[in-house]
Order: C-alpha cells, then sequence, then structure tokens
C-alpha cells in the first residue's frame, strides 16, 4: 500500500479577508471594468488586486516584489481562485495591474465600488468624513520632469505629517463614512499640496457624486476645510457641514480669550464638556458656532502651558543677558536694541527703564593713566525682566476651548451633543491614517518609481482599509444581531471586538492536503467557530 503524501499550508485569519473580498465582489468589480487579456495571462487584474490586498493585511511588512515567497505556504487556490500559484504572482504581473488600475482612474473606479460596498453592508452613512495624510517616498522627485503635467501627482518634499521633511512624498486624500469608517472615497496628491487647496478641489469636483450615491447629511472636516471659498463652495451646493474653526480667525481668537465670561451650559451625554452657542457669518454664510470646553483636556492643557511658557520665559531672559554683553557704538542703539528684543518678547518684560551703561575704550595695552583720555566709549543697556500674571491668566483663559461651526440652522436637527459627536466621528479617518501607516501593513514608505503606480498602490492600501473595515463592522453587527459573544483579550465576552484581535485569533489554522486531494482545515476552535458561523457561507465554505 502506497504511503500517504501530506501537506500543509497556512491558511489563519487570511481566510477572513479573502472571503470578505469575495462578499464584496471586488475582483468581479475589478475584471468588468478592466479590458483583461485572460486567455494570455493566468492571473486577472482583479485577482492580482485581492493578492495585494490578502498581502497587505496579512501584517507581514513585505514589499510587493516578495509576494510570490509571502504565497508559497499559502492555500493560493482556496484564497484567490484555482489553477494560480505562488510564481504567477511576479512583480510584471504586479506591475500591469496597477498601470491598468492607473489607466481606469483609481478615484472614479474606487467611488463606484465603495458606494457598492456601503450599501450592501446597509451603512446609514449620516455623515462623511474628509482628512489628509502623506507617505514617503523611497525614489526619485519627479515635479522636475514636467511640472505642467496635471495628470499625475508629483513625488516631492513637503508638509510632513510624520515630521520628515528631508524625504519625497505624496499625499492621500482620505473620506469616510462616520460608522464603520469604510473608506468611501480617495484621491491621490503631490507631495507639496495643501490640505486647503485639496479640500476645495474635492468638493468641487465630488461633492456632487457623494451626494447622489450616498445621500449623507453632513460634511465633517477638521479646520483646513474651514476657508472662506471652501464654505462658499458648500453652501452653494447646499452641502451641511461641521468643521473645527481655527483659532487664528479674529472673531474665534476673541471668542476663546472671552471664555471664562460667557455661560456656558452642560453637553449632555458628555462629562467635563460645557458648551455655548454664538451665531456667525463668516465668509457670507450663515453659521452656528459651538464654543466647547473640555475641563479634564484643560488640566491637562494646563501643565503643557506651564512648560511651555516656563521653556519661553527662559530663553527671552537669556536673550537679554546677552544683549547686557553687547557693546553699543552710541546710547540710541543701546536703546533701539533693547526695544527690539521687547517687541519680540512674548513673556518677559522689564521691570523698570532700561539703564544705559557707559564705558570708556582705550588703545594702548596695560592700565590707562590717570591723565590719559579715551579713544571711544562703548555703551552697555541693563535690565531686569519678569512675567506678569496677566501673561498668564490670558493663557489660561483659552485652555480646553475649541470652536465647532455647522450650517445646519435648525436647532432640532443638531444640537451641541448630536454636533459634538458627529465630529468626534473624525477619528475614524484619523483610525485609518494610522492603519495604513502601521509597521506591520503593506508598506510604511512607497518603494515604487513610477507615480501613476504609486497612484494605484494608494488605491490598493485604501481597498485594504476597507476590507478591513468591512469585516471589523460585520463581526460587530452579526455578534449583537444573533446574540453571540466574543472572548476579548481578558476572556471575558464582548460583542464589539477589533478585527486585529480577531486576526490574531486565527492564527495557527491550516490547509492539510492528503494525496493531493482531500482537504482539511485543521486547528479550528470553539471561538473560530463563532466568527465563521455568524459570517456566513463565504467564510464557512472559506474553513471547511
Amino acid at each position: 500500500m502506497p504511503q500517504a503524501q501530506y501537506q500543509s499550508k497556512n491558511l489563519n485569519h487570511l481566510g477572513l479577508v479573502a472571503a470578505m473580498c469575495r462578499e464584496l465582489k471586488i475582483a468581479e468589480y475589478i475584471d468588468a471594468r478592466i479590458t483583461n487579456d485572460s486567455d494570455v495571462r493566468n492571473v486577472t487584474i482583479g485577482q492580482a488586486v485581492v493578492a495585494m490586498i490578502i498581502n497587505g493585511l496579512g501584517f507581514t511588512g513585505q514589499t510587493l516584489y516578495m509576494l510570490p515567497e509571502f504565497f508559497e505556504d499559502k492555500p493560493i487556490d482556496r484564497l484567490i481562485g484555482e489553477g494560480i500559484q505562488a510564481e504567477h504572482l511576479n512583480d510584471k504581473v504586479l506591475g500591469r495591474a496597477l498601470d491598468s488600475l492607473y489607466d481606469a482612474g483609481v478615484s472614479d473606479l474606487y467611488l463606484n465600488l465603495a458606494v457598492k460596498v456601503v450599501n450592501h453592508l446597509k451603512l446609514p452613512c449620516k455623515a462623511l468624513n474628509l482628512d489628509g495624510t502623506s507617505f514617503h517616498v523611497d525614489g526619485v522627485c519627479n515635479s522636475h520632469d514636467n511640472p505642467d503635467d496635471l495628470n499625475c501627482i508629483h513625488i516631492c518634499q513637503g508638509y510632513s505629517r510624520d515630521h520628515r521633511p528631508d524625504l519625497n512624498q505624496v499625499v492621500l486624500q482620505l473620506m469616510t463614512e462616520n460608522q464603520a469608517g469604510i473608506p468611501v472615497f480617495m484621491a491621490p496628491a503631490s507631495g507639496n499640496v495643501n490640505d486647503k487647496t485639496c479640500f476645495q478641489e474635492i468638493i468641487k469636483n465630488h461633492l456632487s457624486c457623494f451626494k447622489a450615491a450616498l445621500n449623507s447629511r453632513y460634511l465633517v472636516a477638521d479646520a483646513a476645510m474651514y476657508v472662506a471659498e471652501t464654505l462658499q463652495l458648500l453652501d452653494e451646493q447646499k452641502q451641511l457641514f461641521i468643521s473645527r474653526v481655527p483659532l487664528n480667525i479674529k472673531e474665534a481668537k476673541e471668542l476663546v480669550c472671552k471664555a471664562p465670561t460667557v455661560s456656558l451650559v452642560p453637553v449632555e451625554g458628555y462629562e467635563d464638556y460645557y458648551s455655548a452657542e454664538v451665531p456667525s457669518c463668516y465668509g457670507g454664510v450663515q453659521q452656528r458656532w459651538f464654543l466647547f470646553l473640555n475641563k479634564k483636556r484643560g488640566l491637562s492643557e494646563r501643565k503643557t502651558l506651564t512648560r511651555k511658557m516656563q521653556k519661553q520665559s527662559l530663553k527671552e531672559a537669556r536673550d537679554l543677558e546677552k544683549l547686557s554683553k553687547k557693546a553699543f557704538l552710541c546710547r540710541d542703539d543701546a536703546l533701539k536694541a533693547f526695544a527690539l528684543w521687547q517687541k519680540q518678547s512674548k513673556l518677559c518684560q522689564s521691570e523698570t527703564e532700561p539703564e544705559v551703561i557707559r564705558k570708556p575704550c582705550y588703545s594702548g595695552k596695560g592700565r590707562p593713566s590717570p591723565d590719559s583720555k579715551p579713544d571711544h566709549f562703548e555703551y552697555f543697556v541693563q535690565a531686569e525682566c519678569f512675567v506678569s500674571c496677566e501673561k498668564r491668566e490670558h493663557g489660561e483663559a483659552s485652555l480646553g476651548c475649541f470652536i465647532l461651526s455647522t450650517n445646519e440652522l435648525d436647532k432640532n436637527s443638531l444640537n451641541a451633543s448630536e454636533l459634538l459627536s458627529t465630529y468626534k466621528s473624525q477619528q475614524k479617518v484619523e483610525g485609518g491614517f494610522r492603519f495604513l501607516k502601521s509597521p506591520d501593513f503593506l508598506v510604511s514608505s512607497l518603494y515604487l518609481k513610477k507615480a501613476e503606480r504609486i497612484e494605484a498602490l494608494l488605491m490598493v492600501m485604501t481597498l485594504c482599509l476597507m476590507v478591513y473595515a468591512a469585516i471589523q463592522q460585520r463581526i460587530r453587527q452579526e455578534l449583537k444581531k444573533q446574540s453571540r459573544v466574543f472572548p476579548d483579550q481578558k476572556k471575558k465576552p464582548c460583542q464589539n471586538p477589533t478585527a486585529r484581535w480577531v486576526f490574531f485569533c486565527f492564527q495557527g489554522l491550516s490547509v492539510l492536503t492528503v494525496n493531493n486531494q482531500e482537504e482539511h482545515v485543521i486547528g479550528l476552535k470553539e471561538r473560530q467557530w463563532t466568527i465563521i458561523q455568524i459570517l456566513g457561507i463565504f467564510y464557512e465554505s472559506m474553513y471547511s
């Protein structure tokens, strides 16, 4: 009797990722919109994209050209499709797939898919959250090649959110729905653009598509959206918005400074939050400003204020000490230098009028004789400085304060509590950026050289975030719907586990093949079966 042959391949949580891709029909959607020469290729464009998504959510940090090595010990026929082998997913296949995505238009291609996903998951999409971030690019700056080319992003230096302005970068603008954090829109941009410009372009060119497809009520963004021209664009399109008001606006600065004298009322449902409503017409748009005070945040900011004031006052005192040792040729020059120090000092003030000391200078060596006359005089300015209590009180007045604005004028439709809750959903898109920049993700820095392929890779990265958020949303939704629980890290029952924790719990699952025919998934435990059963048929077939 011939000896049985066994072969084991790692499945782990990748079955959840592949099953979600099938549930959302990502490969079918892409293949339906991009012409495939499938008779020549072993892998379609859609399958190549799914392979990159699985690799990205494998949390190995491997670059794309190592995709064949990543899939060597994976059941690739089960994850992607029959007949596909690891060597088929080489860099040429992936490069052609990225080129095809770019040629199809990554933003529009992604938007249409995201709308289908939001509708499939039956998300209400009450608000959309808009924000941007930057990614390092280990490639050559292309902004000098053709600076007038508007069809392609420019890899160049710019404002870095990661505090690395010395590196070339690209910018990703992202918009998510506010419940599950599903990205509904992505737009790559050149590395030197700012959020204010990008937000205006997105609102001008794409907002009507969002309103028609998703029927969202509010557009939420940070202070970069609060520009007069952008607010006017939103008002023209009758789009309700919620935005943080930047404190460099004169009216906002005055309101925050008056916070101690304003009558604030508690915000329902939020401990330590107080608010006051003020009408505004900034940019010619009728709005409601809400001044919020977070007392707990104010306490932590007071420590930061003390540290900053100490650092600044010591610097200014040292500058005055250096000034007192500097020689001037006349009294007026010494007083002008002191006046300049006083003007530049934000905290320190002179306790008394500055004293100018005149010192004689002699040309000869050694101690001058009593009857010798000096060649010239040098003038030194002396003064004592202090920090007034008014400076401290002025700094403490705005601690824990911020202003939110909305053009929703109906007070019954949006009160202070609902406004704050909706704005806090901005953490969804910020959490998405943290996910994309995680060192365990697909890449923390982009290693492609062609700007076109970088745009396409940013779309693939956003697809990874979409699949991750969709898995998390479905798990939480079904656990509550079916009254089931899943153990958390402390082995306590919960109904809102993160997808990352569920992925970790699926470690150790393998597909055992006997004589190249029979396949068995081994290592399944009760908690894993709970997730598989609640998610449905796609996931049961993946792990059966």
